[in-house]
C-alpha cells in the first residue's frame, strides 16, 4: 500500500487565463483537464488516495464524473491546501496543480523515490538565459525555477502552512518554519497552464471532441389572475399572470432546463430551489444569464435553442421575433440561433381549456475549442 497521498489543487478562477472558461475545464476529448490530469494519476498506482480542491460550485458538477475526493478549496492556494491536508492520512503528501497538466509517470516516480531524503522534495528547472535582478546582472547558475509538484512530510508540511505568512510553494513554507528541503532536476515538459499560450506548449493534451451534446426541457405552469405575463423575456399583454415562484415565465425555464440536460449539470430545480425565497418573483431573465455564465465557466459552447409553446391563450405570434431578440442576447448567439414556435392543443386538456401553458425546449452545446485561440 503506497504512503503516499496525491493533492491537485484545483479551485484557482482563473484570473490570469484572460478567457471565461476555467482553465480546469478545458476539455482534452470530452474529459474535462482536471480529470484528465486525475486519472492519469491514479493509473500510475502510486498513491493511496487522490485529493482534489476546487470551489463547492464547481465540485457539485465535477461529483457527476469520478468518485475522487473533492475538497472545497479556500481564497488562497494555501487555504485550500490546509483544507485539503485534513483528508491525508498517509505519511507523506504530493501537491501539484491541476494546470501542470503533463507530468509524466516518471517523473512522479522519480520524485517519489526521494522520499523521507528532506522534509520536502523540490523539483527545478536550470535558467539559461541571463538574468537580471534590480538592474543588477546575477549569476544565473545560482537561480532555479521551482515547479509542482513537490513531495512533503505530511506533518512538516502540516506544521509549516500553521504560520500566517502567506507562501506560493509549499518549500517556502516549510524552510521558513525551520525544515529542509532537497532540490531535485525538473521535467520542462511539466510546463504549467497559466495564460493562454501555455496551452500551445503541453504535446500531451488532444483537442475537446467535436461531439454534439443535445438537452430537451419541459414545463407548465397555470394561469393565475393576478401579475404580469412574461414568455421568452418578454411582456406579453394579458389579463393573467403565471401561477409560479419566480415571475413564471415558462419558456425560459424550460430552456434552462434543456440547456442544464445537454451540459449534464442537472435541472432547474436543483440550481434554483423553488423553497429558496432568494428567488421569489425573480425576473427569470437574470437565472437564465446565470446558467449561460456557468455553461461558459465549465466549458460548453451553445449553438442552437428550439422552443414550442403549446397556448391556447394568449396569442403570441406578434411576439416570436421579439423572444428571439431577447433570449439571443442571453444567450450570446445570433437570434436566427433562437428558433420559437407556437402551437395550441385544439382546446385539449388543462392547456385547451386556457388552464396555463406548456412549453418544449431543446438545446443544443459543444466544448469550446482551445486549439483554435
Amino acid at each position: 500500500m503506497s504512503n503516499v497521498t496525491l493533492i491537485l489543487l484545483a479551485a484557482g478562477s482563473s484570473t490570469r487565463f484572460e478567457l471565461d472558461i476555467k482553465k480546469q475545464w478545458l476539455r482534452v476529448g470530452n474529459q474535462p483537464l482536471w480529470q484528465f490530469v486525475a486519472e492519469k494519476c491514479e493509473k500510475t498506482k502510486l498513491f493511496k488516495k487522490i485529493i482534489i480542491t476546487s470551489s463547492l460550485d464547481d465540485i457539485e458538477f465535477m461529483k457527476y464524473y469520478s468518485d475522487f475526493v473533492f475538497i472545497e478549496g479556500g481564497n488562497s492556494r494555501q487555504e485550500s491546501l490546509k483544507n485539503s491536508l485534513k483528508e491525508v492520512d498517509t505519511e507523506f503528501v504530493l501537491v501539484s496543480d491541476i494546470a501542470r497538466s503533463c507530468i509524466s509517470e516518471e517523473f512522479l516516480q522519480n520524485i517519489i523515490s526521494y522520499r523521507g531524503k528532506s522534509d520536502c522534495i523540490v523539483p527545478y528547472l536550470k535558467v539559461n538565459d541571463t538574468i537580471v535582478y534590480d538592474d543588477q546582472t546575477i549569476d544565473r547558475d545560482r537561480v532555479k525555477v521551482v515547479q509542482t509538484p513537490q513531495l512533503s512530510i505530511t506533518a512538516a508540511l502540516i506544521s509549516a502552512l500553521e504560520q500566517k505568512e502567506e507562501f506560493t510553494d509549499e518549500s517556502s513554507a516549510i524552510v521558513a518554519n525551520g525544515g529542509s528541503r532537497e532540490f531535485i532536476l525538473g521535467q520542462s515538459s511539466a510546463h504549467k497552464i497559466t495564460h493562454i499560450e501555455d496551452l500551445k506548449k503541453l504535446q500531451c493534451l488532444n483537442p475537446p471532441s467535436n461531439d454534439i451534446l443535445s438537452g430537451t426541457g419541459f414545463d407548465v405552469h397555470a394561469f393565475d389572475e393576478k401579475g404580469e405575463m412574461y414568455l421568452g423575456g418578454v411582456k406579453i399583454d394579458s389579463q393573467y399572470g403565471f401561477k409560479a415562484h419566480s415571475d413564471g415565465d415558462v419558456a425560459i425555464h424550460a430552456l434552462i432546463d434543456a440547456l442544464l440536460g445537454a451540459a449534464g449539470m442537472g435541472d432547474i430545480g436543483m440550481m434554483f430551489p423553488d423553497n429558496d425565497t432568494a428567488y421569489k418573483n425573480i425576473d427569470s431573465k437574470k437565472l437564465l444569464k446565470r446558467v449561460v455564465t456557468k455553461l461558459c465557466n465549465f466549458g460548453f459552447v451553445i449553438i442552437n435553442v428550439d422552443l414550442t409553446i403549446a397556448a391556447q391563450k394568449p396569442k403570441i405570434g406578434n411576439y416570436k421575433l421579439q423572444m428571439r431578440k431577447v433570449l439571443s442576447t442571453i444567450l450570446n448567439i445570433e437570434s436566427q440561433r433562437v428558433n420559437i414556435k407556437a402551437t395550441t392543443t385544439e382546446k385539449l386538456g388543462f392547456i385547451g381549456r386556457s388552464e396555463g401553458v406548456g412549453v418544449i425546449a431543446n438545446a443544443n452545446l459543444k466544448y469550446f475549442d482551445w486549439t483554435k485561440i
